[in-house]
């Protein structure tokens, strides 16, 4: 899952882009009961979501004629930014935001892998990343969905050191970790690869990051989720051994997941 740890290449932050911030504030507190607060007139309109005294996410509005923006965003840790770019170019990627100071909180920069999946990068200063994670109504997962693991592994390995193992002997199912840990470090784990051609659900809107918050109850929050004006593009399933989670899109667009994790095995 996201670790706290301060680990390059590791999920450090997320935010979402929306054309409609109260209602997605509306949705997003209905079902995960964050409160919103703006980050000050000099952010821009930008604000954090937060959830058990701290902060779980970012949003901002991302005004119509962007609607292709509409989206959540996954920002990994990096110790420079401006050489984050520098691999990016190098791997195939592109850059869509070059790098650049926010206030005195950090650099960021925003990335398009070479298949199309949008991520960004976040070098901290004052502001290390988020404050939950890996916790109830908190990002506690991610997935990569691609049409080429092959040439994205190798993409981001190239940017970031990331490290990818099976989960299991025997699994199709491939595991992202940050550099270092090897497959004897499995809490260090973020997320998975899943090839675009084997889920119906997303081939058709394209590559992306997928973020994926826990929940309590998985069945009772995909029936909320509907009822607050969402969509389940996959119902319920088995998540490789992990728990049982859920593909979903807000009322505007975004996509994003539910987990609910299984019982730890002694």
């Amino acid at each position: 899952m996201p670790t706290p740890r301060p680990l390059p290449g590791s999920p450090v932050w997320i935010d979402l882009g929306t054309p409609d911030l109260d209602g997605a504030r509306a949705f997003y507190r209905g079902l995960f009961g964050w409160e919103f607060a703006s980050a000050g007139p000099e952010a821009g309109g930008y604000g954090m979501f937060t959830a058990a005294g701290g902060t779980v996410a970012g949003a901002m509005t991302v005004p119509p004629p962007h609607g292709g923006g509409t989206a959540w965003t996954l920002y990994f840790r990096a110790p420079d930014a401006d050489a984050a770019a520098t691999a990016v170019r190098a791997g195939g990627g592109s850059v869509a935001l070059d790098p650049t100071d926010v206030l005195d909180l950090g650099r960021m920069a925003l990335f398009t892998d070479p298949t199309g999946a949008g991520f960004g990068v976040w070098q901290p200063r004052a502001l290390q990343g988020l404050d939950v994670v890996g916790e109830p109504n908190a990002l506690a997962w991610t997935e990569l969905y691609t049409p080429d693991p092959v040439a994205d592994l190798s993409f981001y390995d190239q940017v970031f050191g990331m490290e990818a193992h099976t989960a299991h002997p025997g699994s199709a199912y491939t595991l992202l970790q940050p550099p270092g840990g090897g497959p004897d470090a499995p809490a260090d784990a973020f997320g998975g690869v899943v090839p675009l051609g084997g889920d119906p659900a997303e081939a058709a809107d394209g590559p992306c990051w997928t973020p994926y918050f826990e929940v309590g109850d998985l069945d009772a929050a995909v029936a909320l989720a509907e009822r607050l004006g969402g969509t389940v593009r996959r119902g319920p399933g088995a998540l490789a051994g992990l728990g049982r989670s859920a593909l979903l899109t807000d009322p505007y667009g975004a996509r994003f997941a539910v987990l609910h994790r299984a019982p730890a095995t002694p």
